[in-house]
C-alpha cells in the first residue's frame, strides 16, 4: 500500500490535501499524508485533520509589512534576562561540566570559536547500541589514553627509567602490557621487570640526568591509543540505546571509529560542524542548541524566531557572530553600523571612503526620523485630487 493512502477507503491523502489548501508546503504535505495513513481513519475524520491543518497555517504565516527582526530580537532577548547562569554536572563524572543558560546562548550568537565545555555525542550502530559492554568496547577505542594515564609511578636510575603500571586502570581503559611496550619501544630497549603488578624498565642508554628528566616526560605524553582531543568518555542509556557522552570534540575522526552511527553523531561546537559536515549542518545544530538552551530553561520561544537567528548568521556561507565583527559589522548602512558600536570610528571612515547609505533598513531610518519600512511604513498612498463639481451649473 501507498503511505499517502488509507487502508480502509484507499483515498490519496495527499490529492485530498492538495485540494482542500493547494498552499500548503509540501513537507507538511508530506507529514500530514504519513500520519494519517497509520491510523485506518474515516474520510471525515481526514477532512477535519486537513481543515484543522489548514487553519493552523493560516493563522500563523507571517503579515506583510511584520517587522520579524524586532520580534525575534524581543522574543529571545527578553527571555534571555530570565535564564539562570550555571552548569549542569554529569554525576559520577569529575570535572564533566556542561555549560547551559545565559552563557551557552552568548556563546552561540557570539560563534565563539571553542566552547567554554566541548561535548561530543556519539551515537552508535545497530550491532553496538544495545549492549554495555559493545558500548563500552567503543567508548575505549575513542578514549584518548596517554602513558601517564596508565603509570602508578615513575622512576629515573643511571641510563633506564622505571615504569611501574596501575592494572586497575589499565583494565578500565582496555590497555594491554603489549601496547604500553608497543609505545615505549622507540625510547630504548623495554623490559619486563615484574609482570603483577607491571613494572617496565626502559634503557635508554642516556647517563645525563636532565636528558633523563626531558625524556621521561616525554615518555609520560605518549598516545597509547584513542582519539586526539577527547579527554573522558561515558556511556548513557537513552531510552531502549546506549550512547557516549564524549569530553572533548574531534568529529572527523570519531566518525571513522568502528561502532560509531556516522549520521546521528554530533558535537556542540558549531564551526567544527561547520569544517567537517557543511553549513546547513551548522545551521541545523544553531537551532538545535539555541532551542535546547531555552527548552532547559522552561522558556517557551516559538522555533521561527531562532530559525531566523540562524538564517542570518550562516547566510553567506559561514557562521558569523552577530555582533561587530560579524552580521552587524557587515551592514551596509553606515548609521546602523554606527548606532551599534564605535560610533565616531564607523562615521570616519565612512566619509574618508565616500560612502552612500541608501536608508532602507530600520536603526537608520529612525535615526534620521523618517517612517521605516515595517507595518504601515510600507505602505505608500497616493491620492489622485480632482475638481468638485458645483451644484446648479
Amino acid at each position: 500500500m501507498s503511505p499517502g493512502k488509507t487502508g480502509k477507503t484507499g483515498i490519496d491523502i495527499r490529492e485530498l490535501v492538495e485540494s482542500k489548501c493547494p498552499y500548503l508546503p509540501p513537507k507538511i504535505v508530506d507529514e500530514i499524508a504519513e500520519k494519517t495513513a497509520a491510523k485506518n481513519l474515516t474520510m471525515d475524520e481526514i477532512s477535519k485533520i486537513v481543515e484543522l491543518a489548514c487553519t493552523e497555517y493560516i493563522n500563523n504565516l507571517i503579515d506583510p509589512g511584520e517587522p520579524v527582526g524586532t520580534v525575534t530580537a524581543q522574543s529571545i532577548g527578553e527571555p534571555g534576562t530570565q535564564m539562570t547562569l550555571r552548569t549542569f554536572h554529569y554525576a559520577g563524572v569529575r570535572e564533566f561540566n556542561v555549560t547551559l543558560g545565559l552563557p551557552r546562548l552568548i556563546e552561540l550568537v557570539d560563534a565563539r570559536k571553542i566552547p567554554s565545555t566541548p561535548i561530543t555525542y556519539i551515537y552508535l550502530d545497530e550491532e553496538h547500541r544495545h549492549d554495555p559492554e559493545k558500548a563500552k568496547e567503543v567508548a575505549r577505542r575513542i578514549e584518548f589514553t596517554r602513558v601517564e594515564n596508565v603509570v602508578a609511578s615513575v622512576y629515573i636510575t643511571t641510563g633506564s627509567i622505571i615504569l611501574e603500571l596501575d592494572p586497575d586502570i589499565m583494565s578500565d581503559k582496555g590497555v594491554t602490557l603489549d601496547q604500553v611496550k608497543s609505545v615505549l619501544k622507540k625510547y630504548g630497549e623495554v623490559e619486563v621487570v615484574r609482570e603483577d603488578p607491571p613494572v617496565l624498565s626502559i634503557n635508554t642508554g642516556i647517563v645525563d640526568l636532565m636528558k633523563l628528566s626531558k625524556l621521561r616526560d616525554r615518555i609520560l605524553k605518549a598516545k597509547i591509543k584513542g582519539v586526539k582531543g577527547i579527554k573522558r568518555v561515558i556511556i548513557q542509556k537513552k531510552g531502549d540505546e546506549y550512547m557516549l557522552l564524549a569530553e572533548g570534540v574531534n568529529l572527523k575522526a570519531i566518525l571513522k571509529i568502528r561502532g560509531v552511527d556516522p549520521y546521528r553523531t554530533v558535537s556542540n561546537d558549531i564551526h567544527e560542524i561547520e569544517r567537517v559536515l557543511g553549513i546547513e549542518a551548522a545551521r541545523t545544530m544553531l537551532i538545535r542548541e539555541m532551542m535546547n538552551v531555552l527548552m532547559e530553561q522552561g522558556l517557551d520561544v516559538d522555533i521561527r524566531h531562532v530559525m531566523l537567528v540562524a538564517d542570518i548568521m550562516t547566510r553567506n556561507g559561514s557562521v558569523r557572530q552577530i555582533g561587530r565583527h560579524g552580521v552587524t559589522g557587515e551592514k551596509e548602512s553606515v548609521l546602523a553600523r554606527a548606532a551599534f558600536e564605535v560610533t565616531v570610528k564607523h562615521l570616519l571612515d565612512a566619509a574618508a571612503r565616500g560612502e552612500v547609505d541608501e536608508l532602507a533598513g530600520v536603526a537608520e531610518n529612525i535615526i534620521v526620523g523618517q517612517p521605516i519600512h515595517v507595518g504601515t511604513g510600507k505602505v505608500n498612498l497616493y491620492m489622485k485630487p480632482y475638481v468638485i463639481p458645483k451644484r446648479g451649473g
